[in-house]
């Protein structure tokens, strides 16, 4: 019970410091007149480039018993506790920081659209900036925070990566138990218990939350809409705290990529020291990642397995989606509503689920037993992101006019040629930029792979979490921050083809953009809202 109190508190803590955080950057870099306001942008989007297990090891390796400025601190205050980042605090400042990324995909593109002249007429009408802030512009955003907030709630309450490593032994979650409990034959059913347990709770709180949330939805909209305008801060003094504030939490954000690309170039002794010397830095690191097949094989397994899982499951729903989008009736829409499970159901549940499933024959798969090789994972990864690939994909058949298949079958076409000449191709961009962000996001993951994987094909995530579990650094531990360097390159490039270098996206990109943000919105909007959207 002490393990599912400490989710439950975790869940709520980050409902409150991932909306502060997040509102607050998106205010400092979008909203308000701020100086260098492009570059705490790009400081604050750094959690966009890594997340999971990779940024939770990457701040242990920083901040932990082991850490770089843990050890640079114990050469100045010997008496210092070298376990001060570990438990609540440490997993709620983490989990945090990486959750404020939804803020800058979403919530910045939600503020855009406020009309500048609500703001022009709060003003005129006397009000002051907080005034204004709080009756104008916060309403419009509402929508919106209660979208991102029910997703890291539930984000919260399935944590397993950040207690597992930064929890220490007085806060654990109970995610890392079920896992504990599923390693051992003897105690599954006590995890599967446990992740039945997790599950209603987690769809308990979810319909409590939704319930919250209905109050209706605020528009600021005219009929000559005008483009926001930063706002200066009348304020000096408050002028003065936001900048200091919002420099400050840039530094929080900026201070471990950076550290992660100069410890990518240095060696294991430099970091466990706390003293980097230019004797220390070396290119040894990443020619061992690109020479040695022990190195490369599990950023290869990794690659492998995301390449398959996301070719694999845009496929698939390319098929389904239309199924369901051209034919609604009872079945498919029943349908639409089990593949949505996994989006519902902790990471967690759904793993263990397979692995008990398939650890004894079943006739679904010609009686083979499919736990402990490399077919399980792949079938969790595919399982894991079909809910999004489904809601993108049907949001893309939506928006194809109808006049395209009706003029088609008139010309006499058949269904198959419609949908191979005319609506495939136009939906081709946002598959090959929905396979591109599902392939991104399996890189590093760890939750499912920890359950299911092959032992002697073990992904990055597990790789990654296994170094920073040693006592001591060592020279595999020192080639974690190359494989970080390295998923960030990847996560960055990813960003760019789907969203685009500026902040106004293409053509195509537009619309992937879009439907990612309605997507989003449609998970936790009232049905009044729904109905209106459609």
């Amino acid at each position: 019970m002490m393990s599912l109190r400490n989710s439950i508190i975790l869940a709520f803590a980050l409902c409150i410091t991932v909306n502060v955080i997040g509102i607050f950057i998106v205010l400092v870099t979008r909203y308000f007149d701020i100086k260098g306001s492009r570059i705490l942008f790009l400081g604050f989007a750094t959690p966009l480039l890594y997340g999971g297990v990779v940024m939770v090891s990457a701040y242990n390796l920083i901040y932990g018993p082991n850490g770089y400025l843990t050890n640079v601190a114990t050469r100045f205050f010997p008496g210092i506790d070298t376990h001060w980042f570990q438990g609540a605090l440490a997993v709620i400042l983490v989990m945090t920081f990486s959750g404020t990324g939804s803020h800058l995909l979403f919530l910045t593109d939600s503020i855009s659209k406020i009309d500048y002249q609500t703001i022009e007429a709060s003003k005129q009408m006397g009000a002051s900036t907080w005034q204004t802030f709080r009756a104008v512009v916060l309403p419009v955003l509402r929508p919106m925070v209660f979208a991102i907030t029910i997703l890291t709630f539930l984000g919260g309450l399935g944590a397993l990566t950040a207690p597992l490593i930064l929890g220490g032994e007085n806060f654990q979650t109970i995610s890392p138990m079920i896992l504990t409990f599923s390693r051992t034959v003897s105690s599954r059913d006590l995890a599967a218990t446990l992740a039945m347990f997790l599950g209603i709770m987690t769809i308990i709180m979810l319909a409590i939350l939704n319930r919250a949330e209905k109050g209706g939805t605020y528009f600021s909209v005219s009929k000559v809409p005008v483009a926001l305008q930063k706002q200066k801060i009348d304020n000096p003094v408050v002028n003065v705290i936001v900048h200091v504030l919002a420099w400050l939490l840039w530094l929080i954000y900026v201070i471990p990529p950076v550290l992660i690309f100069v410890f990518s170039f240095t060696n294991a002794s430099a970091i466990a020291r706390g003293r980097i010397s230019l004797d220390d830095f070396t290119l040894s690191n990443y020619a061992r990642i690109f020479t040695d097949p022990a190195a490369i094989k599990p950023f290869a397994i990794s690659i492998a397995y995301s390449a398959v899982a996301s070719v694999v499951v845009v496929f698939a729903m390319l098929f389904v989606a239309r199924l369901i989008q051209r034919h609604r009736n009872t079945v498919t829409i029943w349908l639409e509503y089990l593949l949505h499970i996994p989006w519902l159901l902790p990471g967690t549940m759904i793993a263990l689920g397979l692995l008990l499933t398939f650890s004894k024959p079943q006739p679904l798969v010609l009686g083979q037993v499919l736990s402990g090789t490399i077919a399980l994972l792949a079938i969790g990864y595919v399982i894991e992101k079909i809910p999004f690939t489904l809601r993108m994909l049907k949001a893309s058949y939506t928006g194809i006019p109808d006049n395209l298949e009706e003029a088609a079958s008139l010309l006499g076409a058949s269904d198959f040629n419609i949908f191979r000449r005319i609506l495939l191709p136009i939906v081709l961009p946002v598959a090959a930029a929905i396979t591109a962000l599902n392939f991104n996001s399996l890189l590093d993951n760890y939750d499912t792979a920890i359950f299911l994987s092959h032992p002697f094909y073990q992904p990055l995530g597990i790789f990654i979490y296994n170094a920073t579990e040693s006592d001591t650094l060592t020279d595999t531990t020192a080639l974690t921050f190359v494989y970080t360097v390295l998923l960030m390159i990847i996560s960055a490039v990813v960003l760019y083809l789907v969203y685009g270098g500026s902040g106004k996206p293409t053509r195509n990109r537009g619309r992937i953009w879009g439907r990612l943000r309605g997507v989003l919105q449609r998970r936790a909007l009232p049905t009044e809202t729904k109905e209106a959207m459609k």
